[in-house]
């Protein structure tokens, strides 16, 4: 599974990635805008949207990507380490079953 992480503090990128790593997932983490996303995003099985500590001009960039490509989003208002466990064990546990 390859998820797609835009927002977060950039102080976590590295636990955000072990974090993923650990359920056998792939992943991007954009916890700044730095140009276009377009080309950056691919084509994940999941975005995940930190909606606490990310821009509204990169929610709106994001968002318009997700729904051009059919990407599924899953908005998360905290940031934290523990609310992207949460997310990642419904989101992963649901793949293997489906």
């Amino acid at each position: 599974m390859s998820i797609v992480i835009i927002g977060g503090n950039e102080r976590m990128v590295c636990q955000y990635e072990d974090i993923c790593k650990n359920y056998g997932c792939k992943v991007k983490v954009f916890a700044k805008e730095n140009g276009s996303l377009k080309k950056k995003i691919g084509a994940p099985d999941l975005m995940v949207l930190f909606t606490n500590t990310v821009s509204h001009k990169m929610v709106i960039s994001a968002v318009g990507e997700a729904k051009r490509n059919n990407i599924p989003i899953a908005r998360v208002r905290s940031s934290s380490a523990t609310a992207l466990n949460i997310l990642l064990e419904e989101h992963v546990s649901r793949n293997k079953e489906a």
